[in-house]
């Protein structure tokens, strides 16, 4: 996402992905320290510039950005295994 989002982008983000919302990464742009791509983490809240912070299965809280990174939400089932990690 180019610039900070308007309210209404935000408020859609928090629509899209509210509490508790089982995500797998596919592509994390531009940090240093990525979350790896088939990573599976539960959504714990958007922040006011609509940054989805996420509890990764391995260990991190690093959020991700709608619309710069890739991700794909995945069912309680897909979660609860893994997401499929090697």
């Amino acid at each position: 996402m180019t610039g900070f989002p308007t309210r209404a982008q935000v408020e859609a983000i928090r629509a899209q992905y509210p509490k508790g919302t089982k995500v797998r990464m596919i592509r994390m742009a531009d940090d240093p320290r990525p979350v790896p791509a088939g990573m599976v983490g539960e959504v714990t809240f958007v922040d006011d510039i609509g940054s989805v912070f996420t509890r990764w299965q391995n260990g991190s809280g690093l959020a991700f950005i709608p619309g710069d990174d890739a991700v794909e939400i995945i069912s309680d089932e897909e979660y609860a295994k893994g997401g499929g990690q090697a």
